[in-house]
């Protein structure tokens, strides 16, 4: 079977500083990825070239068998992208920033209305689909992202800490819609902070620290590794340059 998503020895600097120093990795459609690291490890920046938000890295990125630097835009129709913060055009109505969308996917007008309609019912954000999203909270608005991401029924969906935000019934929902999306072939690449989510939604854990991936397997085969833990727990151990126990003391003593 060809892996849908192929990344070889892929390398990104800013000025002097490496950010990605070799990463290798094969997703295979209707897995559910779970791509987890400390802040500046490198996900975000991974996820931006996998977008197409960055093209100028070094290595393979391959999507369905296209080299991604060759065939940018055929790529980008594959994909959707939900990430944590964007910036919504929130003097526009759901409707409108979500038609605007379709027209850039070149969706059928009535499909697109359809489904719209439906995704924001389903969030219970039927009655809002004409206001003004100035108006709405974050929580509001990440539905509305989630919705624009999964609008044109990509094969390969990223989401980058897409339950910001969310109340207990909507981040339930976006769970069970993953775990749905992923037995129909979708393809989801998940990065989160948020080790309880991934442990549970993942097929497959890839754990990227300093540029590099040190942890790359189902989390059963993570805990036979590292010992029966929690994945919070493998994530610190693997992770951390120091005890996170001190750590807290040491924030402690600050108050005394």
């Amino acid at each position: 079977m060809e892996p849908i998503i192929s990344i070889k020895n892929l390398r990104k600097s800013y000025g002097n500083k490496l950010v990605l120093k070799g990463i290798d990795l094969d997703i295979y459609a209707g897995q559910v990825i779970g791509y987890i690291g400390p802040n500046g490890a490198g996900k975000s920046t991974t996820v931006k070239i996998l977008c197409g938000l960055i093209s100028d890295y070094e290595g393979g990125v391959y999507v369905k068998g296209l080299n991604l630097k060759d065939n940018a835009t055929a790529v980008k129709s594959h994909i959707g992208y939900i990430p944590e913060l964007a910036e919504l055009y929130d003097v526009l109505t759901p409707s409108e920033f979500l038609s605007f969308m379709a027209d850039l996917y070149s969706m059928d007008y009535k499909i697109a209305q359809e489904r719209m309609a439906k995704m924001l019912a389903a969030f219970g954000l039927q009655g809002n689909i004409n206001d003004r999203m100035d108006t709405f909270s974050k929580g509001m608005k990440q539905k509305v992202l989630i919705t624009s991401g999964l609008l044109h029924n990509p094969d390969i969906i990223i989401l980058d800490e897409p339950l910001s935000g969310l109340d207990a019934n909507s981040v339930i929902i976006v769970k069970e819609l993953i775990s749905k999306l992923a037995k129909e072939g979708k393809t989801i690449f998940y990065c989160s902070h948020m080790m309880d989510v991934v442990e549970k939604v993942s097929d497959r854990i890839v754990l990227i620290n300093e540029g590099v991936v040190i942890a790359n397997g189902t989390f059963e085969e993570l805990q036979q590794q590292q010992g029966n833990e929690s994945l919070e727990k493998i994530f610190a151990h693997l992770t951390a340059k120091e005890s996170l126990n001190d750590a807290a003391d040491q924030l402690m003593n600050a108050f005394n």
